[in-house]
């Protein structure tokens, strides 16, 4: 019998168990209107555990940083484990062991911009080989970005751009990114450096990623909700100060949760 109950306590501690335990301290943090989500984003988080070995693995070696991470992505009001927030094991030396790290995807970058409420599109877009694209700042308000759709292979990755149209119908500064620009936010990149690499999204959805640096970027020079998240980050402070601090170290980001570099002050990146 204790060794059964040994086993169903060990169970209730597991990365599954726990988030569903803190479910009601992970809906605190998250936006008024995106509360009544926080159960489906719980039973998906436990999905996705169940679905992938080593994100499990990673999240059992500290549940503390995952729950973390998860505090992180609700916080934003993005949804964890998908094109919005990516979750990743990554490998830390200190610990020797893989934990879970937060990565905003590119989704989740267009939508802090939404949010604020400022602007009513915004244009992110990769340039391949065989696409034309046109944009000299000074002179043309926009890119202009020719695909043919016909083609069946449009060459390597070339380029990315964003830009957002606000809502009194300006267009906002245009960001133009190359591929040596791409490459140094890779190589700044803990999912992208890790032990794991073949993991990162750089590398199993390489072309989100571009969008993503070049959303990243964008965000410089547009409104999003960085004020409401300063808000919200002073609510997980308190929720954290209820939790036990074996569990959580929060409010710190957790490592990796903000990754690449910082926005580049300019129109046209060159």
């Amino acid at each position: 019998m204790s060794h059964i109950g040994n086993a169903i306590e060990k169970r209730d501690q597991g990365p599954g168990a726990m988030v569903e335990q803190y479910q009601d301290s992970l809906a605190v943090v998250m936006p008024s209107h995106l509360q009544g989500r926080v159960a489906a984003w719980v039973r998906t988080t436990q999905g996705l555990l169940r679905r992938d070995p080593k994100l499990m693995e990673a999240a059992q070696n500290d549940v503390g940083q995952f729950l973390a991470v998860l505090m992180d992505a609700h916080r934003l009001g993005l949804e964890p484990g998908t094109e919005q927030y990516h979750l990743i094991p990554r490998w830390n030396r200190k610990k020797g062991c893989t934990e879970v790290t937060g990565v905003r995807g590119y989704q989740g970058e267009i939508e802090l911009m939404y949010r604020a409420g400022a602007v009513s599109s915004v244009i992110v877009e990769v340039v391949y080989d065989a696409d034309r694209f046109e944009y000299r700042p000074g002179r043309d308000e926009r890119p202009l970005h020719d695909v043919d759709w016909d083609t069946e292979d449009r060459g390597e990755l070339r380029l990315a751009y964003a830009y957002a149209v606000m809502k009194d119908g300006a267009t906002s500064k245009v960001v133009v990114l190359n591929r040596g620009h791409i490459a140094k936010a890779k190589a700044k990149s803990d999912s992208a450096s890790g032990k794991y690499p073949h993991l990162s999204p750089w590398v199993t959805d390489t072309e989100a990623m571009w969008l993503k640096t070049a959303a990243r970027r964008l965000a410089k020079w547009v409104p999003t909700s960085a004020e409401y998240m300063r808000d919200h980050l002073q609510v997980a402070k308190e929720v954290a100060a209820a939790l036990p601090p074996s569990l959580l170290n929060f409010p710190a980001p957790a490592p990796g949760t903000v990754d690449d570099d910082d926005p580049i002050e300019a129109e046209l990146i060159d």
